[in-house]
């Protein structure tokens, strides 16, 4: 049986801005460290000051930290959803509500999602309850290919959700990028490659020197800065895989360039050139059937072979019905057991939702795993994780409890077993 510790409810967490990090150790557990390891069972967690201070089997418990008895239970480091829009919409239809796109916008790259995030929105506390901890959270719409600068966000229970704001710029490459761009993809790479260039001049330009024959805004152009520079990722979304080569082959032209190709539906076709350049891929999970024209060679064998062609995937590109990405990895598991298909071992398919999504948004020395000096991230499921049934028990972020409930579970609970007079009386008309 897991122990239930007096921690404070909800409400207290809510208002708890100074909450301390506890020091515990997860015993008995069957212990996934995230990194594409096989699961350990009869393993120990130890947490020190927020952190991951050991994992594994055989780990001693230090004396006077208290102990959390997982009974047997599947202990995991929290998952990592890269490239989503939580925080940034309460519902999706209301305007109002949903600050995701900034189609109206004079700026472009120059936009921050991080103000605009809202670290009590449901969608967040609901993914939350799913075993997530960090997301990587991006500007999906805007008036031109140049999303704009994404952040990266824990999903604890207090009003600080930003650990890294203006973490990458997002760009759109494909259909929507031409459409952008001017109606063609000739137009897409023509302004990409003239925006970088202008970024390139104000990096390499004297300070205070005038800008001529320039199209970016200032402010826009300013932020391209850390971009060609090799400071700030360019994460790009493609799906085709002629597009995919293409956006490959600004490396050439911009070496700085730190490059991270999101979507990649027809991944599989340009698996030898992705392996080749080392980029990292936040692939779209069992895409087959083609919604665009860019994506008609999709087949949800896509991830799985690019993984036995030596890419670095992951799993990502997700808006906020994020909880789904641990059936999206239990089918990449099952996949792989099916004739003449490619998936994914069930460790690999883990740290596609784990590790993997650290590593592309570089911070897998933060999170991620439960390597030591890692994130004190923990998960207790009540069953395999990659297993639609299973469920939360219990979630720490950086040594934090966190509440499980949410705008779906208290619905849940109180049409589970209605009593008469406790629900509102229906219309008669």
């Amino acid at each position: 049986m897991i122990r239930r510790s007096a921690l404070p409810l909800m409400a207290a967490l809510l208002g708890a801005t100074a909450a301390q990090a506890q020091d515990m150790a997860i015993t008995n557990a069957r212990v996934v460290i995230g990194d594409g390891s096989a699961p350990i069972d009869g393993g120990t967690v130890i947490i020190r000051a927020g952190k991951v201070a050991a994992a594994g089997a055989g780990v001693a418990v230090p004396p006077g930290v208290p102990v959390i008895d997982a009974g047997g239970k599947w202990v995991t480091p929290g998952l990592v959803v890269a490239v989503t829009d939580l925080g940034l919409v309460d519902v999706g239809a209301v305007d109002a509500s949903n600050d995701v796109g900034a189609e109206k916008s004079p700026f472009n790259a120059a936009l921050d999602v991080a103000p605009a995030i809202n670290p009590h929105a449901q969608p967040i506390a609901i993914a939350r309850a799913n075993g997530v901890t960090r997301a990587a959270v991006a500007p999906l719409g805007t008036g031109a290919i140049f999303g704009g600068q994404g952040a990266i966000i824990d999903l604890g229970s207090d009003p600080r959700a930003v650990t890294l704001p203006r973490a990458f710029q997002y760009a759109e490459l494909g259909e929507d990028g031409a459409r952008l761009a001017g109606g063609s993809r000739a137009a897409t790479y023509a302004v990409l490659r003239n925006a970088l260039a202008e970024a390139r001049e104000i990096a390499l330009a004297p300070a205070g020197a005038r800008r001529n024959d320039v199209l970016l805004t200032r402010r826009d152009a300013a932020a391209l800065v850390p971009v060609v520079t090799g400071k700030q990722p360019l994460y790009a979304h493609v799906e085709r895989a002629a597009d995919i080569r293409m956006a490959l082959s600004l490396k050439g032209e911009f070496p700085a360039l730190k490059l991270v190709i999101v979507g990649a539906s027809e991944g599989w076709l340009a698996a030898s050139d992705l392996a080749a350049a080392g980029v990292s891929v936040l692939a779209t999970p069992l895409n087959d059937l083609p919604a665009r024209f860019e994506q008609l060679a999709s087949t949800q064998s896509n991830v799985g072979r690019m993984a036995a062609a030596g890419v670095k995937v992951s799993l990502g590109f997700f808006n906020s019905m994020s909880p789904t990405i641990t059936q999206f990895a239990g089918n990449l598991v099952a996949l792989g057991r099916l004739p003449r298909a490619a998936g994914l071992t069930w460790d690999k398919a883990f740290a596609a939702i784990s590790s993997g999504p650290a590593d592309a948004l570089g911070m897998a020395d933060r999170f991620g795993s439960l390597r030591a000096g890692r994130a004190g991230d923990v998960v207790i499921w009540d069953g395999d994780p990659l297993e639609a049934r299973s469920g939360v028990v219990r979630l720490f972020i950086d040594g934090i409890e966190q509440p499980l409930q949410n705008h779906q579970s208290r619905l849940r609970d109180r049409y589970l077993t209605p009593q008469e007079g406790s629900l509102p009386k229906a219309y008669d008309w």
